[in-house]
């Protein structure tokens, strides 16, 4: 099977809400680039619900789908993290985390009842996102000398790069974004030029 270089995620944060014999299952989504992501998520939403008895969580990134996060945050294991990582997993998109905020209603809701209300509140914050597609792309930083700048952005123009930084001075330097089926073609054409550096830096 040749690589897949596209992956599913969502377009912006979206929310919903699910309600069981009087608790209250928030279903925050977001867009993620890392795990560092969640914590600043978290953060802001026990601000939010100060008064909230439970903030549990999942979340995947990376473009090769494998890798992913969840957490309990009190509740019986298995019971909230899961549920919601499974959701992700079903929907099959990536660079998402979901975070069920629950107010407890006074009446005990069994694990099956705890496992489908975390997957029902995600599956309606899922509802309301769009899904979008993306590339899956490499950044690299370049390193070169200001005189080889044209023949350095003539790369850039012409396959069309994401120019996502850039230092001009007497060495210069930027940081390109390219697609991963691109990586090879442009990176072959890069080492044609003289005492030029390349570094990969990471996938987003």
């Amino acid at each position: 099977m040749l690589f897949e270089d596209t992956y599913l995620t969502i377009e912006a944060k979206s929310e919903g809400i699910f309600r069981d014999r009087g608790s209250k299952f928030l279903g925050y989504a977001y867009p993620v680039l890392s795990d560092q992501d969640i914590k600043t998520i978290i953060a802001d939403l026990k601000k939010e619900h100060p008064k909230a008895n439970h903030h549990c969580w999942a979340m995947r990134w990376t473009s090769d789908r494998s890798v992913f996060k969840l957490n309990d945050d009190g509740e019986p294991s298995g019971t909230a993290g899961r549920p919601i990582l499974n959701t992700l997993l079903s929907k099959n998109i990536t660079n998402v985390a979901v975070v069920v905020v629950r107010y407890f209603g006074g009446t005990l809701l069994g694990v099956p009842g705890l496992i489908n209300a975390y997957k029902s509140a995600t599956e309606l914050a899922l509802a309301e996102a769009k899904i979008i597609e993306k590339t899956v792309n490499d950044v690299y930083t370049i390193a070169f000398d200001y005189l080889q700048m044209n023949e350095v952005m003539r790369i850039v123009k012409d396959d069309n790069l994401q120019l996502l930084e850039q230092a001009f001075d007497n060495s210069c330097s930027i940081k390109i974004s390219v697609r991963k089926m691109q990586v090879n073609h442009v990176i072959a054409k890069l080492q044609k030029l003289t005492s030029i550096k390349i570094k990969y830096d990471y996938s987003i």
